[in-house]
């Protein structure tokens, strides 16, 4: 349980890291590719401003209430800028292409660039690594393009080395949580051992006195004969050493170290044999048993603990049920067995069920049949977990509640 929780405390520190990091990452990446549009949009309009040249610096038309240009424009953004142009007629023909200020594109890949741009009917976008803008003049439509094959790169480089430093910092922060991770659970381990402790103390503790009361019980009913108050201190005898073998239980299955020895085994056998004990039970209460399983399901498992699963569901079943009600058992087989136990009861709508298998919760405690401690349902829980599985309880149209198992 130790290391389910240390392990538990790195994967939420580690998914958190991540989280933040991924949000983070994603904030950079949207701001940087709107800025980098912005950054090229604006040299886009310029140049289609110009009629589809770009002007000098001092030949810069700045905006009355602009006192400086944009950041994106300075005395060299004449001869670093890399933009053609190509301009069609009304019926969509180039009439003009200027690719002098771009080396990397032809006169005929210019035309294709255009074609594609003026065919996606958005003003701005990008087609390949250039940002176009759609304008229309007096009686064309004219396309420029802005290279933005430095930016991306620069982009690129900025969001790898991003990256990097996440997964170096990712490595150390792992590190960081593995170690500190021991120190940060030691408190809740520490008092796990105490109470793991206490409980197998106990039960040495409060196994001698009970074997004595009862070897006492044997001889005074042997010497004076049975009454009602010395029936009353062995049923109270019982249940004490009953509550705590469900407690040196229960400590086990939580001990990592303890490894249940596991065999094939027929769980059709076992759960037939472990459902048919409790026939006569149902028919006493006149309870209705309807149990449906296939004849021959392998698993591997440890038969002793299956057949003590099956009988604390059970168990609960009819100890729960409402009288003259009905309990249906179903075992299905496959890679994953699963086993459901449906009981009426009428109350379930007022259940915790997300408690039901804490120590000690106990849902109704006015019923009588039987005896119980709320630890049943920890054990059946502990059990399955033992065995990889895992158990739930549902709420079944408010009149009947049910357990399943997969194994």
């Amino acid at each position: 349980m130790i290391y389910k929780l240390r392990k538990k405390f790195i994967k939420i520190c580690m998914l958190s890291f991540m989280s933040v990091f991924l949000v983070l990452f994603m904030l950079i990446y949207f701001i940087t590719c709107i800025q980098t549009n912005r950054s090229l949009d604006t040299l886009a309009d310029i140049v289609s401003e110009n009629e589809g040249k770009f002007p000098e610096f001092e030949e810069l038309k700045i905006e009355e209430n602009q006192l400086f240009p944009p950041k994106e424009i300075n005395q060299e953004s004449p001869f670093t800028t890399r933009y053609f142009t190509v301009r069609f007629d009304s019926s969509e023909q180039p009439v003009f292409v200027d690719v002098r200020s771009i080396a990397s594109v032809t006169r005929e890949e210019a035309i294709d660039y255009a074609n594609s741009a003026l065919h996606s009917n958005w003003e701005r976008g990008w087609v390949g690594s250039f940002r176009y803008k759609v304008y229309n003049t007096s009686d064309e439509t004219a396309v420029v393009f802005i290279s933005g094959a430095d930016v991306k790169e620069i982009n690129q480089n900025f969001l790898f080395a991003v990256s990097s430093v996440f997964i170096g910092g990712s490595l150390i922060v792992l590190f960081l949580v593995i170690i500190l991770s021991k120190r940060a659970v030691k408190p809740v381990a520490e008092s796990y051992e105490k109470q793991k402790r206490f409980i197998t103390d106990a039960n040495h503790e409060l196994k001698t006195p009970l074997t004595l009361i009862r070897t006492n019980l044997d001889i005074m009913e042997s010497e004076n004969g049975s009454c009602e108050w010395l029936d009353d201190i062995r049923e109270e005898t019982e249940l004490m050493t009953e509550l705590v073998n469900q407690l040196v239980t229960l400590a086990r299955m939580d001990e990592e170290d303890n490894k249940l020895e596991k065999n094939p085994f027929s769980l059709s056998n076992v759960f037939t044999e472990t459902v048919s004990a409790f026939s006569p039970v149902a028919q006493k209460r006149n309870v209705k048993l309807n149990v449906t399983a296939p004849p021959q399901v392998i698993y591997t498992g440890n038969e002793a603990a299956i057949r003590q699963l099956f009988s604390i569901l059970m168990d609960n079943a009819m100890k729960y049920c409402d009288p003259n009600g009905t309990i249906n058992v179903t075992l299905c087989g496959g890679k994953r067995p699963i086993l459901n136990i449906e009981n009426s009861y009428k109350s379930v709508s007022n259940l915790e069920l997300n408690h039901l298998f804490d120590r000690f919760y106990r849902a109704d405690k006015a019923r009588t049949y039987g005896s119980g401690f709320g630890i049943g349902l920890s054990i059946a829980k502990a059990i399955v977990e033992k065995h990889y599985g895992s158990i739930t309880a549902q709420n079944i149209d408010n009149k009947t509640i049910r357990f399943q198992v997969k194994l």
